[in-house]
């Protein structure tokens, strides 16, 4: 199954990463405009962000795997506009010198499609230099 694969180096700490990954204000101080996480395996996960035409779009998703520092996998619902509908993607982060890696694997049907998945490559792109410039700011 096609997937995207991307990661960025963080000049910070692991548990900082973490943290922007799994709580509501990490979440939105990059990311989503609204965000809920129910943080462990099993918990409910919402992220609101705004759609192309203007309004809110949600996302449900379950995680699936809750490992505090160093793993965190989300299955999304699938329905609805949310972009990610019906994937699952994983995000790890680890210590990589003086500074910490992110990688995130993507996956699922809209990957399938090569125009949706290459414009989620783009977007997980641009979103990874965020997380990376907000936290490297710090």
């Amino acid at each position: 199954m096609p997937s995207i694969r991307r990661h960025v180096n963080i000049a910070t700490a692991p548990r900082t990463v973490w943290n922007a990954l799994t709580t509501a204000e990490g979440l939105t101080s990059w990311l989503v405009d609204e965000a809920r996480v129910d943080g462990r395996k099993g918990g409910r996960v919402v992220w609101t962000q705004e759609g192309d035409d203007g309004e809110p779009v949600q996302g449900h998703g379950t995680i699936v795997k809750w490992r505090p520092t160093a793993t965190l996998e989300l299955k999304w619902d699938k329905g609805g506009a949310f972009p990610m509908a019906g994937c699952r993607i994983v995000f790890q982060v680890a210590r990589d010198g003086d500074e910490t890696r992110l990688a995130l694997v993507l996956s699922g049907p809209p990957c399938e499609d090569p125009e949706a998945r290459e414009a989620l490559n783009k977007e997980w792109g641009r979103d990874l230099r965020a997380i990376q410039g907000w936290l490297d700011a710090d």
